[in-house]
């Protein structure tokens, strides 16, 4: 069974740094992204990792997203924070023709002005 729990969200000020995780268990995955949800809004991509790195222009220049396959465990380390980037972050795992299969359960991230 496939299992991904993420961690490192939490209350930041605006300008400051966050790093999630996303560790990954029941597979292994070449294919693994970060997808955000903000309140009243659809979610949205956010990076994705394979042989190489895709970022939203949004996030672009400001978050990193890398992986440790050895701890099966893919981060997203957010710096330079803004408020719009407050919402609940979603690791996915393993795309497939219709999108992402699996996908863990979020990590809230709110970022004050």
């Amino acid at each position: 069974q496939v299992r991904l729990v993420e961690s490192g969200g939490g209350l930041v000020q605006a300008g400051g740094s966050l790093r999630l995780s996303c560790a990954v268990s029941g597979g292994t995955f070449n294919d693994m992204g970060w997808f955000r949800q903000a309140p009243g809004k659809e979610r949205e991509f956010v990076a994705t990792i394979s042989w190489r790195t895709v970022y939203a222009d949004s996030v672009k220049g400001r978050f990193t997203i890398s992986r440790d396959n050895a701890k099966n465990t893919v981060y997203l380390q957010m710096n330079s924070l803004k408020p719009e980037d407050t919402a609940v972050y979603y690791c996915a795992a393993g795309r497939g023709v219709r999108g992402f299969v699996y996908w863990g359960q979020g990590t809230q991230v709110t970022v004050s002005s």
